[in-house]
């Protein structure tokens, strides 16, 4: 699969910048805005790489914040505008307990060092009613085997899988989609075809998306997580 540009594996905005990257995340945005369609007034966190996909709810969200773990490296966003990024430790967020109504995680969950505490330290943040959209490789599908793009790094995940670590971070799963059937390749003729791939392999081949799509609630009957001990970190200035 050639023409990609090279992917270091810390960060994935050069991946966003081929032809692939823009037209996955034209799919994703698409499937994103069917799930949130309407953020009006809402504090929106995005945490790993969202800057790509933040761009829909901007104008609408009444606070948004995209945080990128240290080890990615800090990229401005939105251009030419005041920073809405910071940097943070992805298993210390320094966030107060129930800061934002949605969450998008997007590029982390594969990678991070401690899933467990990840996913409770969004638990801590989110508000009681609010909700996470969480995206990862599906570890059947041709994405999660392709080390030039982002989600062919860190740890693809099964539907199961997912659902048990989400399960066991106190969160209950309301909604779940697949997304990314087309090989991830930057030949024009293929990516001309891309609606017709999500088509056919959303009806007929579920099992081999590129990704994994879950959208959890808290689970209010579950025990509550033990909040993690955080450290100060750096926030870059806006």
């Amino acid at each position: 699969m050639a023409g990609f540009m090279a992917n270091d594996g810390r960060s994935s905005g050069p991946f966003y910048q081929t032809t692939c990257g823009a037209v996955s995340a034209r799919l994703l945005r698409r499937q994103f805005h069917t799930i949130w369609p309407d953020l009006s007034g809402q504090a929106v966190l995005g945490l790993g790489y969202a800057a790509p996909y933040l761009q829909l709810w901007r104008e609408q969200a009444s606070r948004i914040i995209a945080a990128v773990p240290e080890h990615v490296g800090l990229r401005p966003w939105p251009r030419n505008r005041p920073s809405l990024t910071c940097a943070v430790v992805d298993d210390q967020l320094p966030f107060p307990d129930l800061s934002f109504d949605r969450i998008l995680l997007i590029h982390e969950l594969e990678s991070t060092d401690n899933t467990r505490r990840l996913l409770r330290e969004i638990w801590r943040v989110l508000k009681d009613d609010g909700r996470l959209l969480l995206v990862a490789p599906n570890r059947s599908g041709l994405w999660a085997h392709s080390e030039r793009t982002p989600f062919g790094q860190g740890r693809p995940f099964s539907t199961d899988q997912l659902n048990r670590v989400l399960k066991d971070a106190c969160f209950r799963v309301e909604r779940q989609q697949t997304a990314l059937f087309l090989p991830p390749t930057n030949w024009r003729f293929l990516l001309r075809t891309v609606e017709v791939w999500e088509c056919v392999g959303r009806a007929l081949m579920p099992q081999l998306a590129g990704v994994l799509l879950v959208e959890a609630v808290k689970d209010a009957y579950a025990p509550i997580p033990a909040t993690a001990t955080r450290r100060l970190v750096v926030m870059e200035p806006v």
